[in-house]
């Protein structure tokens, strides 16, 4: 038995089931942008599916953070900020201002309100482009805000702050990388206050410093780390200090340069395996992190697999049963062999502008384009497409599924779909 096969045996032995009615952060309860939920529809209409849909105040490209019976999302309405609350009925709960300074970004692509929230049921927290960082409990109360722009500096990059909030065992962890600053921290969760930072080496230049990824964790020997994405690189660090376990290049053409590969996806992790995407049709790597140390970029034994290009751009990979996607920007989904990185099909799923990461859930993948159009295709070896529905509004969020619902934020509203309404 290899080591990849060993550390995903182990992982499924060791593994507690996942409670479906919570989706806490942007790629849902573990990272990874899979959901345990079942009984999901492939197709839908609006007599036999549509539980509700709520009007938001604006447009945002962050996914909705969801515990019990509530549902935080961030919004923009005009130059304003705001964090919302939600009941899983429809209704809106309450609106916490988070200050002015909200920008259109690609018209319509992105603005201030792009980090996604992060709840643990009692208390929601949510970041934003303009710096401002909030605290509130599930009831709308306010606890705290800080300005990590006031904090750590000026964000200097041409597509604004997106990097969303990691929460984990009482502590907030952010990423920001930027003209001004290479920079991770962790926070105390209850109150806003440093617990460390960490300035994290780099040596790209130009546009290549601004990253819009997610800190995400890695567990691996009992111990926890972060994943960090940006700036030529993506590192390991350890929690509880934020020291720099591991790193690797190789995401750059060493003969040609790139000034401007900018990373947006993140990776994603799975036992054995860390898939590293970069930009621009650039390389994808299939990192193995056992015994990792140091730089490993010309390390043979860290890489279960490279690709030399088939990058995705925006939307973040994920990994299934042995079986990584990648859905690239422009609607074509690969997959490939967890193991050996080998291409079981590349299919022109829905030829349109892709923003929002694939989602699992129920067997199917659910893959959201800009245009408002969710083609639904099976998960495995074998492609087929199971349905298309269309919202007919623009939308770059991930859904987001919780106690067998699905929902979808577009630029004008909120929808929840699930199996057949009584």
């Amino acid at each position: 038995m290899n080591r990849f096969s060993a550390a995903l045996l182990a992982a499924l032995m060791s593994c507690m089931p996942l409670a479906a009615d919570t989706w806490p952060a942007w790629r849902g309860p573990d990272h990874n942008g899979i959901s345990p939920a079942r009984d999901l529809p492939a197709r839908w209409d609006a007599d036999t599916h549509l539980r509700w849909r709520l009007a938001l105040p604006g447009p945002a490209p962050s996914t909705p953070a969801i515990w019990g019976e509530r549902i935080f999302l961030t919004s923009a309405d005009g130059e304003a900020l705001l964090l919302m609350a939600v009941a899983t009925d429809g209704t809106e709960l309450w609106r916490i201002p988070a200050g002015d300074g909200n920008r259109d970004i690609r018209q319509g692509e992105s603005n201030a309100a792009a980090p996604s929230p992060v709840t643990d049921g009692e208390h929601v927290w949510a970041f934003f482009g303009t710096g401002v960082l909030l605290c509130a409990t599930a009831d709308g109360s306010e606890i705290w805000r800080t300005d990590l722009q006031d904090r750590y500096g000026e964000f200097r990059m041409y597509w604004g702050m997106a990097t969303s909030p990691l929460l984990k065992d009482g502590r907030l962890y952010l990423q920001l990388m930027h003209d001004n600053a290479q920079l991770l921290l962790a926070l105390d969760a209850a109150t806003g206050e440093e617990v460390w930072t960490h300035r994290r080496q780099t040596d790209a230049r130009d546009e290549n410093l601004h990253s819009y990824a997610s800190l995400i964790p890695f567990a691996m020997d009992g111990e926890t780390y972060l994943i960090a994405h940006g700036a030529d690189y993506v590192t390991a660090h350890r929690i509880d200090g934020g020291e720099e376990v591991w790193r690797s290049g190789g995401l750059q053409d060493p003969g040609n340069y790139n000034s401007y590969l900018r990373f947006v996806a993140t990776p994603v992790t799975a036992p054995g395996l860390i898939v590293v995407p970069s930009a621009k049709n650039g390389p994808v790597l299939g990192i193995d992190p056992e015994g990792a140390r140091g730089d490993i970029t010309h390390s043979g034994d860290q890489f279960h697999w490279k690709l030399s290009n088939s990058t995705t751009d925006v939307p973040s990979p994920l990994i299934h049963e042995g079986l990584v996607y990648i859905l690239r920007e422009n609607g074509v989904l690969l997959c490939l062999d967890a193991k050996t990185g080998e291409l079981v099909y590349q299919e022109s799923v829905y030829r349109r502008r892709h923003r929002a990461s694939p989602v699992y859930a129920d067997g199917k993948l659910y893959l959201t384009a800009m245009d408002g159009t969710v083609n639904v295709v099976k998960a495995g070896r074998d492609y087929a497409m199971l349905a298309t529905n269309k919202f007919e509004e623009h939308t770059a969020a991930s859904p987001a599924i919780a106690d067998g619902v699905i929902y979808f934020r577009t630029e004008k509203a909120l929808y929840a779909i699930g199996g057949e309404t009584e």
